[in-house]
C-alpha cells in the first residue's frame, strides 16, 4: 500500500484534536517517496487486508448533533431568512458535538437542508416553470473534466424530457477552508431543469416530478460511471448530488458549523428564505473525511449508527434480486405511472445499465439508510410511514399504545415485511411535504423540542442551541424511545407521537389483514418421548462434536437453571485454527460487539424493547403495501421443538394457509471422503433453488439421521456451512425473499451456535439433539439424585426443555444486545461476526462478506474435522470425549496456557510457597516465607511456554533483527522497562483485599501503574505507609505481609465503569490516571458481574450497595452511547481532575482502528487494547469463548489507523490480555504498544493456583474469595510479584541485547523486526492455509519516523506520559468560577455562606466539576462545612453539576441537557424555569437523560420533567422531578426518588436498594413497573408519609413548584395517589413496613452531618430543621 496523492497532501498539514487544543503530526514515510509504507513482508500474490471490509465498519464511523426549525406562519410562501439564520446559529452551538480533521481546521462535516430559496433563484423561474428541479452538485475542480461531466448530465436530462434551464456556479469562499478540506473541495454547482410536458409544474403532479428527478439522478450515475467520470482513481466520488428536487436543497461540506455560511455565500444572502431548516454537525472517527459524507443526506439527517447495516444491505440486495422487470418493459421514465412502477420494481441487479445501485457497503450507514428511505418516500409512502417501517418503536407491552391498537397493528404488519434498521439513532427528515424527527426504540440519543407562540417548532440534540425567550415558549418536550414528531409544511400543524402514528396507521386495515392471513406459532409443550436410545444418542452427540463438558456444564445449567453457564479466568485455550483438537465451524467465528461509536444495550433490565420473534414464508415488496404482506408464519421463538415443527407443517394445506414445505437432507456418504463436501453443498443449493422456484415457502435443512445405521454410513455438512451456502445461493438467484429457512440440526446447543445460524440466514432452528440430550440428562440417575438432594430444582422433562429454550433465548438476547441490536429479525443474515481461521473457499461458499484476515481451513479441512469427531473406539461410542475446551483435562484434553502446572513453575521461580500464609506459619517463617528468586526455574517456566502447543497468533511469529547483537550491559536497565508495566483492571470484590492491595503495592514499587478495577477504593489506600515494623507488618493493613515504609496501595489508575460503583469525587481526584471501561476482554459489550456471595459488608460499603446482593453493571450505554458522549465523559474527567490523564479501555475487534481514531479525537490520553482472551472473575461462558479478537490484531490495527490518520502522537497505546513473558511483551511493542498490562499471570505471581472457581467465592488460596477463612490462606507478598516483574524485564533485556537494541523505546512500532515462523505454522495440518502477512504487512513502517513516540509540538513535544490533554472552551466557565476570588476564599475558609452568579450556555459543559475537584482535593468527600451558593442563568450544557459535594448549592434558572448531577455526592442542585415562562413547568422537559447517573448523595429538585433513565445507578441522592421517561430508578442501590408526574415504562428495573415514590395521575402506574425485583404499594407507614411529605415540601420551598403546591394543599387525598416502590432489601425498613418501628427517618442527603438529614417519626420540621436540612 503506497501513499495516495490525497494522503501526501494531508501529510503536509498537521492534525489537531476535536477541541483544537493542540496540533498532531501525521505519520510520514521513511525514506524516499518510492519506499514502501509498510514493514512486515507481504507474500507474492497476497494483498494487504487489515482494513478490508465494509467502509462503515473499518474505515469511518460517525456521530453528530442534529436538529430542525420549522415555521410555516411567518413570511410569505417562501418563508423567512430568520429561520435559516437560527438554524445556522444552532449549528454553531453544536460545535462540541462535532470534530475537526487532521489539520484542526477542516471540520468533519456540517450542513443544512432547506426549502429551495426561490427568491434567490428567481432568474431560473418563470410563469410556466415556477418550481423547477434544482440539483446541488459536487463537480470536479479540473475544468475540462467538469465540462465532460456537465455534458453527460445534460444528455441524460434531455433523454428523459427534462428541459435543461441552466447551470449556476455556487458562490463560495475557499479561503475559509482548512488545508485538508481545501485540497479536496469539489467545484460547487447548481443545475435547473423543467418538469416534462407530461407532468405540469404544479402540486398535483409534484410527486411524479420528484420521482422523475430521483430516477434521472440514479440514471446519471450509471452514465457517468460508464464514461469513467463518476469516481476518482482512489475510489472516492468525484461527482455527487447533494440533492436533486423541486422542493428541498442541501448545502453541506467538510467544514465546521461556523464556517458553513462563510464558505457558502448564499447562506448570508437575505433572499435565502425558507420555512424550515435541518442542520447537522458531524463527528467522524476518521481525520480525512470526505465532502459527500457530510450531512444532511438527501432526505435524512442521522445522528447514530446502524448496527445491522450489513444485514440490511444484504436483504435489500436480496429484494432487488427477487424482482424481475426486463428493460423492454420499462418504457418511458417520465410517465407519472411508469415512474411509480419503476421506483417500486426496477432494481440495480436486474438492469444494472439503468440505475445506480440503491445500497452499497462502501457508503456510510447514513447514506444507505437515506437511500432506502428516499426510495420508500418515492413509492407513495409518506415520510413518517417510511421511517416507522425502517426504524420501528418497541410496541410490544407498551402502555402508551394501549389505546391505539392500530399503531400496534401497523408495526406488526411492517415488521413481517421489513427487518428493522436497528441501532441508536436520532433521525431528522423531510420529503418537502413535512418535516419531523424520530428516535430509536432504545432512546439512545438526546432529542428535545420547544414550540413558541408564533408556531415555530425547534427540535434539537441539545436544548439551548437557539436563544429563545421562555415567555414565548408554549410547550417544551422531548422525544422518548421510539417516539416521533411531525410538522406539516403546508398547514403548519404539529403532530405528536400518537397523532402522527395513528394517522399513518389508519390508512390501511392492518389488523384485519393480519387476522385473516397471518399464522402464529406460539410456544407449545415439548415432547417427552425419546427419538434415540442412549447408545445412539451418545454416538450422535459425539459425531456432532459434543463433549462431556457440554452436557456437564452447559446442558446442566441451561436445563436445570434456565441460564447460561457462568465461568471465570478467561479463554487461555488455543484459537480453533491453531488447536490440535477438532472444532465445529462455530468456533472459527467471533461475535462482534459495540464500543464507543454505538452502545450495547441491556437485555437484562431493558429487555422490554427486545424480541426474538421471527417469521417464515414469502415476503412481499416493502415498497408497495397490500394485504398479501400479512401472509406469513409468525414464530414466537426461533428455537423450535418437534410439536411446533408439526404445527408449521400443518400450514402446508391449502385450507390452512398453503405454505408449501420442503426438507433437504444435509447428510452425505461417508465414503465420499473430505472432498465430497463440495459436491454435497452444490447439491443442496441446487435442490433449495429448485424447491423455492416450485413454491416452497418453508425450507428445512436437516442433518437428522433416522437411526444408527444411517449415522454409521454418513457424515454431514456442518449446519452453519449449509445454511450459509443455501442462503447466499438463494440471494444470488433472486429467491431468498420467497422462503424461510429452518435448520434442523444435532449440531447446535450453545447460544453462540444459534446466533451463528441465524446470523448467517436461518429463520429458525430445531435443535433436535440438544432437546434429546436434555431428556437424556433429565433421566440420568445423577440428575435425579441431585433433584432429590435439593441441589437441582425438581422439574419435569417438559420443564427442563422449557428451561433450556429460555436459556438459549436469553443468551441470544445477550448476543444481540452486545451489538446494540434489539430484534432477532434484524440480526438474521446480518453476519455480525469476524471469521478467525477460515480460508477463502469457505468464506466464498457460505459466508460472503465476512472478514477473515489470516486465512485458514478450507472446506475439505472442515469435512475432515467433522469426521474426526465421530466416535470410533468402543469407549468413545459409550461415553463422550472430554475435550477440555473449558476446564483443563490433564494429558488428554485441550491445551490451556494457564494451568496449575504453569503456576507451580512460576511459584518455584519467584520463591512462593502456597502453603505459607496467615493461616499457617507465615509469622514465624524467615522473610515471611519468601524464598530467593531462582533464574534457572524462570528459564524452565519460559521453556514450558515456548515448547507448548500453538495457542495464539504471536506463536506464529519470530524475531528478525536488522543489526548486530550488543552486550547486555549496554541495554536500558530493568527499572526503566518496568515503568511500562501495568496490572489489569481487576476489581476489589473480584479479588480479595489481600490480592488487590498486594498487586497495587508491588506494581507501585517498580514504578508501574496499578489499576483499581471497577468498584472504588478505600480512602485508607491513598496515603503512603509510614507505620511498617521490622517484620513487614502495618497496623493500617494488618492482613498483608512483606510491607515496607514508603509503600503505597493507592492504585495509579482509577477505573470508571458503567456501574459507577465507588466513583466519588475523592476517588476521582486521588487518581493519577482515570480509565473509562468501554469493554472487557472476557465479555465485551456486557456489564460487570459480582456474585452476591462476594459482596461482603466491606465490598458493599465501597460500592454503596447492599451486602449479599449480586451486583450487575449495565452495559456501557447510559452516558457513553456515542463517540461525542464518550468525548463528554472524557471532558468530565479532565474537568474534575485536570492533572490525571484519561485512558479508554477497548477490546480487540475488526474496526477497532477507526474506533481508536475517534477516541483519540475525543481527547483521550491513553487507549488500552485488550484481547478477547482476557481474564474475568465471572462471565457467561459463551462470552468468554466467542467474543473479542486477539490483541495482536486489535493492537496492530489501532496503531496503524492512528499513524495513518496523524493521531498516534496524541495517545499512549497500552495492551493486555494473556501477556505472560518478555517475548509476548516484545512482540506487543513491535506492534505498537508502549505500555503492557499483566492480569492473570500477575495473580499467579501472588499465589493463584488456577482453580478456576473465582465466580464461586471458593478460591483455595484466597486470591478471589471474600470469605475470611479463605483469605487467610493467601500466600502472596509484594516481593513475589516484584520478582516476577524483574524476571520479565530481564528477559526483555536479553532479547534486546540479542537484537542489538539498547533502548526499549526503539522497538515500539517496529513490525519490520517480526516475521512469520514457517516452522510453527507447519506444526499442525490445518494451519497450512494460515497466512499472517496480508494483515501485518498493513502496519506502517515507522523505522525512519519516530516522532509519534513524543507528544505533539503544541504540548511541548516531551514524553507523552508527562502530558495530559486539557479541556478547551467547554470548561471556560468552570475555570472562571474556580478563579473567582469569592469562590477561592470560600474554599480556603471553609465556613459561612458565599454566593456567586453566572450566565451559562449549552456549550458550557461539566460545569461545577472543576470546582468539585478543587474542593475534593482539599477536603475529600466530606466537602465544605460552609455553603457555596452558585446561581446560574440560561441553558446548561451536558453534565451540569457533575460530582457536586456537600456545601455546594447549585441553582439553575433555565434548563439543562443530559447527565445533570452525574456522580453527585452531596450538596444541592435545583433546576427551575424562568418566572415568566409561558409553558406549564410540570408538563415540560427541563433536564435531559441519565440525570444523577451514579449519584452517591445530595438533594436534587427539578421543576419540570426529566428524560430517560432518571437516577440510573443512584446509590444515595434524594431526587425530585415532575415526571420522567423510561427506565426510572434503573440499577438503583440507594437514595430516594420522588416523581410528581407520569413516568415511562420499566420503572425499577434492576433496583436493589433505595425507595421510589410515584404520583399516579392517570391510574396506570402499575403497568409501567418492572416487577422482576421491586414491589409497589401505597404509602402505608407513618415513616413513609413523613419522608415523602418532607421531600415534597422541600421541593416546593426550593422551586415554587405549582405541582408540589397542589399536592400539599390536597395532601390527605393526594397521598392515596402515590405508589411506593421498593426492592426486597428495603422491605424491613420503617418507611416500607408497618411492623417496623423506627425512631427517625431520613429526609435529605445534602447535609454534611448525617444527624441533620433525619427527623423523628411523627414529627414535622420546625424552621430550624428546615434550614439545616436545606443548607
Amino acid at each position: 500500500m503506497r501513499l495516495s496523492q490525497a494522503l501526501l497532501a494531508v501529510i503536509a498539514a498537521s492534525a489537531a484534536s476535536a477541541f483544537q487544543t493542540h496540533v498532531s503530526r501525521p505519520h510520514t514515510m521513511a525514506g524516499s517517496s518510492t519506499t514502501s509504507l509498510n514493514a512486515f513482508h507481504l507474500k507474492e500474490g497476497e494483498t494487504r487486508n487489515m482494513f478490508e471490509g465494509p467502509r462503515p465498519l473499518v474505515k469511518e464511523r460517525d456521530a453528530c448533533g442534529v436538529g430542525f426549525i420549522a415555521n410555516t406562519n411567518s413570511g410569505d410562501e417562501f418563508g423567512t431568512h430568520k429561520v435559516l439564520a437560527q438554524g445556522l446559529h444552532a449549528l454553531d452551538c453544536m460545535e462540541h458535538r462535532g470534530a475537526c480533521g487532521g489539520d484542526g481546521i477542516s471540520g468533519d462535516g456540517a450542513g443544512i437542508m432547506t426549502q429551495i430559496p426561490w427568491k434567490l433563484f428567481k432568474d431560473y423561474r418563470s410563469d410556466n416553470c415556477p418550481q423547477p428541479g434544482v440539483g446541488m452538485v459536487f463537480l470536479p475542480q479540473e475544468e475540462s473534466r467538469r465540462n465532460e461531466v456537465k455534458e453527460a448530465i445534460e444528455k441524460v436530462c434531455e433523454a428523459n424530457e427534462l428541459e435543461f434551464l441552466g447551470w449556476r456556479e455556487v458562490p463560495v469562499d475557499p479561503s475559509t477552508l482548512g488545508p485538508q478540506a481545501e485540497a479536496v473541495v469539489p467545484s460547487m454547482w447548481q443545475m435547473f431543469v423543467k418538469a416534462p410536458a407530461l407532468l405540469e409544474d404544479n402540486e398535483e403532479t409534484r410527486d411524479g416530478f420528484e420521482r422523475t428527478l430521483y430516477l434521472v439522478r440514479r440514471r446519471i450515475a450509471v452514465e457517468l460511471k460508464a464514461a469513467g467520470l463518476l469516481v476518482k482513481d482512489d475510489g472516492s466520488e468525484e461527482v455527487y448530488f447533494a440533492s436533486f428536487s423541486s422542493q428541498t436543497i442541501v448545502y453541506k461540506g467538510m467544514v465546521q458549523g461556523c464556517v458553513l455560511p462563510q464558505f457558502y455565500k448564499d447562506l448570508q444572502n437575505e433572499d435565502f428564505t425558507t420555512k424550515f431548516v435541518i442542520y447537522h454537525r458531524r463527528f467522524s472517527t476518521n481525520t480525512n473525511p470526505k465532502w459527500p459524507l457530510a450531512q444532511p443526506m438527501r432526505v435524512v439527517g442521522h445522528n447514530g449508527e446502524i448496527n445491522t447495516l450489513i444485514g440490511n444491505v444484504n436483504w435489500v440486495k436480496a429484494r432487488e434480486k427477487s424482482k424481475t422487470l426486463p428493460a423492454e418493459e420499462l418504457g418511458d421514465l417520465v410517465s407519472k405511472e411508469n415512474t411509480d412502477n419503476i421506483v417500486m420494481m426496477c432494481n440495480t441487479q436486474d438492469v444494472p445499465n439503468l440505475l445506480e445501485p440503491l445500497v452499497d457497503l462502501n457508503r456510510s450507514d447514513s447514506a444507505n439508510l437515506d437511500a432506502v428511505f428516499e426510495l420508500m418516500t418515492k413509492s407513495r409512502h409518506r415520510a413518517p410511514c417510511a421511517l416507522m417501517s425502517l426504524v420501528p418503536a418497541a410496541y410490544e407491552n407498551e402502555p402508551a399504545l394501549s389505546d391505539n391498537p392500530e399503531i400496534i397493528d401497523f408495526y406488526k404488519f411492517h415488521g413481517g415485511l421489513l427487518e428493522a434498521w436497528d441501532g441508536p439513532a436520532l433521525l431528522v427528515f423531510s420529503d418537502g411535504k413535512s418535516i419531523g424527527a424520530s428516535l430509536d426504540r432504545n432512546g439512545l440519543r438526546p432529542a428535545r423540542y420547544s414550540i413558541t407562540k408564533d408556531g415555530t417548532v425547534y427540535m434539537m440534540s441539545e436544548t439551548g442551541v437557539v436563544d429563545l425567550d421562555e415567555a414565548d415558549i408554549v410547550s417544551k418536550g422531548r422525544l422518548g424511545p421510539g417516539m416521533m414528531i411531525n410538522v406539516d409544511l403546508a398547514t403548519g400543524e404539529f403532530k405528536d407521537n400518537i397523532a402522527i402514528k395513528s394517522e399513518i396507521a389508519s390508512r390501511h386495515p392492518y389488523g384485519e389483514w393480519i387476522a385473516k392471513n397471518r399464522k402464529d406459532v406460539t410456544k407449545m409443550s415439548f415432547a417427552e418421548e425419546r427419538i434415540y436410545d442412549d447408545a445412539t444418542t451418545t454416538f450422535a452427540q459425539g459425531s456432532f462434536g459434543w463433549g462431556l463438558e457440554d452436557i456437564g456444564m452447559q446442558i446442566q445449567d441451561m436445563a436445570g437453571f434456565a441460564r447460561e453457564t457462568t465461568y471465570s479466568m478467561g479463554d487461555d485455550a488455543p484459537i480453533a485454527v491453531l488447536s490440535e483438537r477438532p472444532h465445529t465451524p462455530y468456533n472459527y467465528f467471533k461475535q462482534r460487539f459495540a464500543q464507543v461509536t454505538n452502545p450495547p444495550i441491556d437485555p437484562l433490565r431493558e429487555g422490554v424493547v427486545m424480541s426474538v420473534a421471527m417469521t417464515l414464508g414469502k415476503k412481499e415488496s416493502i415498497y408497495k403495501v397490500s394485504e398479501k404482506g400479512a401472509r406469513l408464519i409468525h414464530l414466537e421463538s426461533p428455537v423450535l421443538n418437534s410439536n411446533e415443527m408439526e404445527r408449521i407443517a400443518s400450514f402446508s394445506s391449502e385450507e390452512n394457509g398453503g405454505f408449501q414445505q420442503g426438507t433437504i437432507s444435509t447428510r452425505y456418504a461417508l465414503e465420499d471422503g473430505p472432498e465430497g463436501i463440495k459436491k454435497a453443498i452444490e447439491a443442496i443449493c441446487d435442490k433449495a433453488a429448485e424447491d423455492v422456484r416450485n413454491g416452497v415457502e418453508v425450507l428445512i435443512l436437516s442433518d437428522k439421521a433416522a437411526d444408527q445405521s444411517e449415522l454409521d454410513g454418513s457424515t454431514y455438512i456442518p449446519p452453519l456451512v449449509a445454511v450459509g451456502a443455501v442462503h447466499h445461493r438463494l440471494i444470488t438467484e433472486g429467491l431468498r425473499m420467497d422462503t424461510g429457512i429452518v435448520v434442523e440440526t444435532g449440531s447446535a446447543w450453545s447460544t453462540h451456535h444459534f446466533a451463528c445460524l441465524v446470523g448467517y440466514g436461518a429463520n429458525a432452528v430445531h435443535p433436535y439433539l440438544a432437546l434429546e440430550t436434555v431428556k437424556q440428562w433429565h433421566g440420568a440417575r445423577r440428575t435425579q439424585s441431585q433433584m432429590e438432594a435439593g441441589k437441582l430444582a425438581v422439574t419435569t422433562v417438559d420443564q427442563a426443555q422449557q428451561n433450556y429454550r429460555k436459556a438459549v433465548e436469553n443468551g441470544l438476547l445477550k448476543i444481540l444486545s452486545k451489538m446494540g441490536i434489539s430484534l432477532m429479525s434484524s440480526y438474521q443474515g446480518a453476519q455480525i461476526f469476524e471469521a478467525m481461521g477460515l480460508g477463502e473457499d469457505v468464506v466464498d461458499t457460505s459466508f460472503k462478506g465476512t472478514t477473515s484476515r489470516i486465512g485458514g481451513v478450507g472446506l475439505e479441512d472442515i469435512a475432515s474435522e467433522t469426521v474426526m469427531m465421530r466416535p470410533e473406539t468402543a469407549s468413545e461410542k459409550t461415553k463422550l470425549v472430554n475435550y477440555g475446551y473449558y476446564k483443563p483435562v490433564p494429558k488428554q484434553g485441550e491445551y490451556h496456557a494457564n494451568s496449575s502446572d504453569l503456576a507451580k513453575l512460576l511459584h518455584d521461580a519467584i520463591g512462593l510457597d502456597k502453603k505459607v500464609s496467615a493461616a499457617t506459619n507465615r509469622d514465624s517463617a524467615e522473610n515471611d516465607g519468601v524464598k530467593p528468586k531462582n533464574f534457572a526455574n524462570y528459564e524452565i517456566f519460559k521453556k514450558s511456554l515456548a515448547e507448548a502447543p500453538l495457542a495464539n497468533i504471536r506463536d506464529l511469529l519470530d524475531f528478525e533483527s536488522d543489526r548486530e547483537s550488543i552486550a547486555i550491559e549496554d541495554v536500558e536497565p530493568a527499572s526503566e522497562i518496568m515503568k511500562r508495566f501495568c496490572t489489569g483492571a481487576m476489581s476489589l470484590g473480584a479479588l480479595s483485599r489481600e490480592a488487590h492491595e498486594t498487586l497495587a503495592i508491588a506494581v507501585n514499587r517498580v514504578g508501574g501503574k496499578s489499576n483499581s478495577g471497577e468498584g472504588g477504593e478505600d480512602v485508607v489506600r491513598g496515603l503512603d505507609l509510614t507505620d511498617v515494623d521490622e517484620k513487614g507488618r502495618s497496623p493500617t493493613f494488618p492482613h498483608l505481609a512483606g510491607l515496607k515504609n514508603g509503600d503505597s496501595a493507592n492504585s495509579y489508575v482509577h477505573q470508571v465503569a458503567s456501574g459507577r460503583f465507588g466513583v466519588t469525587p475523592q476517588f476521582l481526584t486521588t487518581a493519577k490516571q482515570l480509565e473509562i471501561k468501554m469493554a472487557q476482554g472476557a465479555k465485551p459489550g456486557e456489564g460487570g458481574q459480582l456474585p452476591g456471595p462476594k459482596v461482603s459488608e466491606y465490598i458493599a460499603s465501597l460500592r454503596a450497595s447492599k451486602p449479599g446482593v449480586t451486583l450487575i453493571s449495565p452495559p456501557p450505554h447510559h452516558d457513553i452511547y456515542s463517540i461525542e458522549d464518550l468525548a463528554q465523559l472524557i471532558h468530565d474527567l479532565h474537568a474534575v481532575n485536570e492533572k490525571a490523564g484519561v485512558s479508554v479501555k477497548l477490546v480487540s475487534s475488526i474496526g477497532i482502528g477507526t474506533v481508536a481514531c475517534g477516541v483519540a479525537k475525543a481527547q483521550a490520553d491513553v487507549i488500552q487494547i485488550s484481547g478477547g482472551d482476557g481474564g474475568t472473575g465471572a462471565s457467561p461462558l459463551s462470552s468468554i469463548k466467542h467474543a473479542g479478537m486477539p490483541w495482536e490484531m486489535g493492537l496492530s490495527e489501532a496503531h496503524s489507523a492512528l499513524l495513518n490518520n496523524g493521531l498516534r502522537d496524541r495517545v499512549t497505546l497500552r495492551v493486555d490480555g494473556g501477556i505472560r513473558t518478555g517475548r509476548d511483551l516484545a512482540i506487543a511493542a513491535m506492534m505498537g504498544a508502549e505500555e503492557f498490562g499483566f492480569g492473570t499471570i500477575a495473580m499467579i505471581a501472588e499465589g493463584c493456583v488456577m482453580a478456576r472457581v473465582c465466580h464461586l467465592n471458593t478460591c483455595p488460596v484466597g486470591v478471589t474469595s471474600q470469605k475470611e477463612e479463605l483469605r487467610k490462606k493467601f500466600p502472596g507478598t509484594p516481593e513475589h510479584v516484584v520478582n516476577f516483574f524483574e524476571f520479565v524485564a530481564e528477559e526483555i533485556r536479553e532479547l534486546m541485547a540479542h537484537m542489538g537494541y539498547s533502548n526499549f523505546e526503539d522497538l515500539i512500532g517496529r513490525s519490520d523486526l517480526l516475521k512469520e515462523d514457517e516452522a510453527q505454522i507447519a506444526k499442525i495440518a490445518k494451519t497450512k492455509g494460515v497466512s499472517l502477512s496480508g494483515f501485518f504487512s498493513s502496519i506502517p513502517d515507522s523505522k525512519g519516523d519516530r516522532a509519534f513516540l513524543r507528544a505533539t509540538p503544541a504540548e511541548g513535544g516531551g514524553l507523552k506520559g508527562d502530558v495530559v490533554h486539557v479541556n478547551g472552551f467547554g470548561s471556560e466557565l468552570d475555570r472562571e468560577m474556580c478563579n473567582h476570588p469569592d469562590v477561592k476564599a470560600a474554599i480556603e475558609k471553609n465556613e459561612g455562606d458565599t454566593a456567586v452568579s453566572f450566565n451559562i450556555k449549552n456549550t458550557d459543559r461539566s460545569t461545577c466539576a472543576m470546582l468539585a475537584g478543587d474542593i475534593a482535593r482539599e477536603y475529600g468527600n466530606a466537602g465544605l462545612d460552609g455553603n457555596l451558593n452558585i446561581n446560574m442563568f440560561g441553558s446548561a450544557g451536558q453534565s451540569f453539576g457533575a460530582f457536586t459535594l456537600p456545601g455546594m448549592k447549585v441553582r439553575l434558572t433555565g434548563e439543562a441537557n443530559d447527565y445533570v448531577g452525574k456522580g453527585m455526592h452531596g450538596g444541592e442542585i435545583v433546576v427551575l424555569p424562568e418566572a415568566d415562562a409561558g409553558f406549564v413547568a410540570a408538563d415540560s422537559s427541563i433536564v435531559g437523560n441519565a440525570c444523577l447517573y451514579g449519584a452517591t448523595g445530595g438533594d436534587f429538585h427539578a421543576n419540570g420533567r426529566a428524560g430517560e433513565r432518571f437516577c440510573v445507578r443512584n446509590s444515595g441522592a434524594y431526587a425530585v422531578s415532575e415526571g420522567t421517561g423510561d427506565h426510572c430508578c434503573e440499577y438503583m442501590t440507594g437514595g430516594v426518588v420522588v416523581a410528581l408526574g407520569t413516568v415511562g415504562r420499566n420503572v425499577g428495573a434492576g433496583m436493589t436498594g433505595g425507595i421510589g415514590y410515584f404520583y399516579d395521575e392517570d391510574g396506570r402506574f402499575e403497568e409501567r413497573v418492572n416487577g422482576e425485583i421491586v414491589k409497589c404499594q401505597r404509602v402505608i407507614t407513618p415513616a413513609g408519609e413523613l419522608q415523602l411529605r418532607n421531600i415534597v415540601e422541600r421541593h416546593f420551598e426550593k422551586t415554587g413548584s405549582e405541582k408540589a403546591e397542589s399536592i400539599l394543599d390536597n395532601w390527605d387525598e393526594d397521598l392515596g395517589k402515590f405508589w411506593q416502590v421498593y426492592p426486597p432489601s428495603e422491605a424491613s425498613s420503617a418507611v416500607v413496613s408497618e411492623t417496623i418501628v423506627g425512631d427517625a427517618v431520613k429526609v435529605s442527603a445534602v447535609a454534611p452531618s448525617e444527624e441533620l438529614c433525619y427527623l423523628p417519626v411523627g414529627a414535622g420540621m420546625n424552621p430550624d430543621q428546615t434550614t439545616l436540612c436545606a443548607d
